[in-house]
């Protein structure tokens, strides 16, 4: 095996990481943003609102209080 073929997959690897991390760092920024959020986040925010249940409220009561 050719060690310069090996240290380039690994360098690729390196800076496919590293975009990986910093896309993930700027999603974790809680920055004020404009404008309609991604797909992607829009879709897995919906997603944990329907498996998480809905807490229950409780009753209220309509007309005068008795």
């Amino acid at each position: 095996m050719d060690l310069s073929k090996v240290l380039e997959q690994l360098r690729k690897e390196l800076e496919h990481l590293n975009a990986a991390i910093h896309s993930l760092e700027r999603l974790q920024e809680k920055v004020a943003r404009r404008g309609r959020p991604p797909k992607l986040l829009s879709a897995l925010r919906s997603k944990a609102r329907t498996t998480q249940p809905a807490p229950e409220r409780p009753q209220r009561r309509r007309g005068p209080a008795k």
